[in-house]
């Protein structure tokens, strides 16, 4: 059986966004490989301390990351990343942590026919999210 990853793609804060987000979602950062790790032919356009490679471990998931130079950098667009929370205050605590600064919520937390608390935003990151907490709904 084939287990889809996710891999995020940042300019330049990749190291901020993944901490906070395995910080926040309870995760573990597994490895990181810098740009400075590479040997010199094999390095992106950039500084030494860009990633070129990240792993975090969120439950049965991994999630990969890293940065991209300016050139290569393409804004997220056409998913979002669905968490499911275990409960309404851990909604709270997830939104209130990762929609700080965000550059868009479209959809702001409140009721939907399908679940007690629901969210649609993209953070400061440029990470585009939905948190969900079905609760007697689920």
């Amino acid at each position: 059986m084939m287990t889809p990853q996710l891999y995020l793609f940042f300019k330049g804060d990749c190291l901020e966004a993944m901490t906070l987000y395995a910080k926040t979602l309870g995760g573990t950062i597994e490895g990181v490989f810098l740009n400075k790790d590479a040997a010199p032919e094999d390095r992106m356009p950039g500084g030494d301390d860009l990633v070129m490679n990240l792993a975090m471990r969120l439950g049965d998931t991994l999630m990969m990351a890293s940065d991209n130079s300016e050139e290569m950098y393409e804004r997220p667009q056409g998913f979002r990343v669905q968490i499911e929370t275990p409960s309404a205050d851990a909604f709270e605590r997830i939104f209130a942590a990762l929609a700080e600064g965000a550059t868009d919520i479209p959809v702001p937390p409140g009721e939907t026919p399908w679940a007690e608390c629901f969210a649609m935003f993209t953070d400061r990151f440029g990470t585009p999210w939905m948190l969900n907490f079905t609760g007697a709904r689920g």
